[in-house]
């Protein structure tokens, strides 16, 4: 058939003898098939939609749920068995229940549902359960089927056992289908094309089933039929004119190539032949297409490239400008660097052994090492697998490598800078400006949440004396002893900070009065054992006097410091090496 003339007699002979029987069942008989496959595919996308719905609603129903399993006043409301607090804390909403460890039930119910439960645990033990639950009634089985886009007249019913139980009026009876199965079942005399699902989640015994009229089906195929039959007929007038046409068709390939090739020429490259057969006018219009699309794709893939490269460099560039964090820097590197580069996988090896990786390196991939250094720091080594590296790509990693260790020696001064602009040069301890923040933080969470607050100030006794005997020398060793004796006394959510001179402060959030007394007497006894080496090599033993005050609800920070004060100068005038507790700071006005 590749030559054009055999190919035109052997058409007109093949329109001769085509049987119009034969034709008219073979098309008729592959439109039904087709027409019933479309509806499979239907409702089997719909199925699977609706199950995708299904589960979203579950999903959504237990976060809910977790969510007020979570909830700290929740918590303390089941813990006490308050029903008011429950139910408040319940809210409006009518698919979640409470169940409290005593047997109280707050929270309504469905007759049918999918239920998902979370437990509630406290420090004894469990609290109670969240019940969240899917009702199954028809008004979701309504909801899910327009949601996974099936037609008005397929319906989607809830099955247990087989049998029909929830689903549109008129439905009943039993869908005798294996689940996954294309079936046609006989509901109420009526025929329908029904799919049925595996069993659901959270109902072990129920399923869902898709159900589409057979008779819509049976309708489209006779349409079709009509359209075939109406098609023959034509096809008989055709036969008539072909010689004509063939003839033309010849022509106008030809002319359609000159066209595209002066389109091409002027740089349309999207410009197409428009191919029939496969004689030797349609084998050179392919080849012709061929070479058009390769390149236009060629041209795409260059203007993609670029696009590429340019917004790998944006992102990057944003991600450098915006951030501090060496971890998200070192994985922004290794991201950018293998989409830029078009590598097949990247692994970053930080200073600190830290690895990232990007893909999977291939077998026979070329390796392109870069070393991640500014000035004297090293961060890590940047190493990019490919098939092959152009010139191109190479010096995009190049200048990636090089943008990334400039931004990383930036965090790395960034973290130095606010190390210092947070803590005391001398002791180690926060400084001041980061003490003020951090009692104001604990009181407003103590306001909001409840719970103790306690500050302790502390002074060291006689330091003046301690530096005219010693020198300021020993007295800042002696400011680093006591700094480190705080250090390893406090808990890690307390915080020990440097106030001014010798004079230190102690925020211990969740810790009443009478244990911060008790702190500082632990550490008062301390120093008793405890002396610093002066320079000469003479002990230097120091004490301290402590002045504790608790915080009250409303207290600000200037009055919780000024109880202390008090408190610390009270120990000051009955004999220093004391700890004396004030009354609880008074509340704001």
């Amino acid at each position: 058939m590749s030559s054009f003339k055999l190919k035109l007699v052997v058409y007109f002979l093949l329109l001769s003898l085509l049987p119009l029987a034969a034709a008219f069942a073979g098309f008729a008989s592959v439109a039904k098939d087709s027409e019933t496959r479309l509806v499979d595919t239907r409702l089997q996308a719909g199925l699977h939609a609706a199950l995708a719905a299904y589960e979203e609603r579950l999903v959504a129903a237990e976060d809910s749920a977790r969510a007020l399993a979570r909830s700290p006043s929740f918590e303390r409301a089941l813990a006490r068995n308050d029903r008011k607090a429950i139910e408040r804390a319940v809210g409006s909403s009518a698919n979640i229940a409470v169940e409290t460890a005593g047997g109280m039930r707050t929270g309504g119910s469905s007759r049918f549902a999918a239920e998902r439960r979370v437990r509630v645990i406290g420090p004894h033990g469990l609290l109670g359960t969240v019940v969240a639950w899917v009702p199954l009634s028809s008004t979701f089985l309504t909801q899910l089927r327009d949601r996974a886009g099936l037609d008005p007249s397929d319906a989607l019913v809830l099955l247990r056992n087989g049998r029909i139980i929830v689903g549109p009026g008129g439905f009943t009876g039993t869908v005798a289908a294996p689940p996954g199965q294309m079936q046609t079942v006989t509901l109420g005399g009526v025929r329908y094309r029904a799919l049925v699902a595996h069993t659901l989640r959270g109902r072990p015994s129920a399923a869902l089933a898709a159900l589409s009229l057979q008779s819509h089906i049976d309708s489209t195929t006779g349409a079709v039929e009509k359209r075939l039959l109406l098609a023959l007929v034509v096809l008989l007038g055709l036969v008539a004119t072909v010689g004509y046409f063939e003839g033309r068709t010849i022509v106008r390939t030809i002319g359609g190539l000159v066209a595209a090739a002066n389109a091409m020429a002027a740089g349309r490259l999207s410009e197409r032949v428009r191919v029939r057969g496969r004689d030797e006018l349609a084998h050179l219009g392919r080849s012709f297409n061929d070479m058009a699309a390769q390149l236009e794709a060629r041209l795409h893939e260059l203007e993609e490239e670029r696009a590429r490269v340019r917004d790998a460099f944006s992102r990057f560039g944003d991600a450098l400008a915006a951030t501090h964090d060496v971890d998200q820097l070192l994985r922004m590197i290794v991201d950018v660097a293998v989409e830029a580069t078009g590598a097949s996988a990247g692994v970053l090896v930080a200073s600190s052994g830290d690895v990232f990786r990007v893909g999977e390196p291939q077998p026979g991939d070329a390796l392109l090492e870069l070393p991640l250094s500014a000035g004297r720091n090293n961060f890590g080594m940047l190493m990019l697998h490919a098939p092959e590296f152009g010139e191109e790509e190479r010096l995009t990693a190049v200048s990636l490598a090089s943008h990334g260790a400039v931004a990383l020696e930036n965090a790395r001064l960034h973290r130095i800078v606010e190390r210092q602009a947070l803590a005391d040069g001398l002791t180690g301890l926060a400084n001041r400006r980061h003490g003020e923040n951090v009692l104001e933080a604990e009181l407003a969470r103590a306001d909001r949440f409840g719970g103790p607050l306690t500050l302790v100030v502390a002074d060291l006794d006689d330091f003046k004396v301690v530096n005219d005997r010693f020198g300021h020398l020993t007295g800042d060793c002696v400011l680093r002893d006591f700094g480190a004796v705080l250090r390893s006394t406090i808990r890690d959510v307390d915080l020990a900070c440097r106030w001014g001179g010798e004079e230190f402060v102690l925020v211990l959030p969740g810790t009443d009065a009478e244990g911060g007394v008790n702190l500082a007497e632990r550490i008062r006894e301390h120093l008793r054992d405890h002396a610093t080496l002066a320079l000469d090599g003479a002990p230097v033993h120091f004490t301290a006097s402590f002045g504790v005050a608790s915080a009250a609800a409303g207290t600000t920070a200037q009055e919780l410091l000024a109880g202390a004060d008090a408190a610390l100068y009270e120990a000051k005038r009955a004999g220093k090496d004391r700890v004396e507790s004030a009354q609880r700071a008074p509340a704001h006005p």
